[in-house]
């Protein structure tokens, strides 16, 4: 629960920074929240598996397509959650794994 408050918190500072991804309500930035948090949990690591070789010819680099990947089925699932492309949806997936880590950290 700790996390999924902390994942919805770091989202909407999210889409207060970063103009191209919107939450129409608090409820949707909680479904966004949680679905993502099952997003990486259960689909995102079968994604890396099958896009392994791309990720060690890039020397990892490819893990922030990947990341943004899974910010675009999120959005593409949620109602009221929407990224407007792959690159708002990279630096978005970055911006927010730094900001989760950060209020995490802060927490502990």
């Amino acid at each position: 629960m700790k996390n999924l408050a902390i994942n919805m918190l770091a989202l909407l500072i999210v889409v207060h920074i970063l103009p191209g991804i919107t939450i129409a309500s608090i409820w949707a930035g909680f479904w966004a929240a949680l679905i993502l948090g099952l997003v990486n949990t259960f689909i995102k690591p079968i994604f890396i598996l099958f896009t392994l070789p791309l990720t060690v010819l890039s020397l990892g680099l490819f893990l922030f397509i990947v990341n943004g990947v899974m910010l675009l089925l999120v959005a593409a699932l949620v109602p009221g959650f929407a990224v407007s492309g792959l690159f708002i949806a990279i630096i978005g997936a970055l911006l927010l794994s730094i900001i989760s880590g950060v209020i995490g950290e802060f927490l502990d």
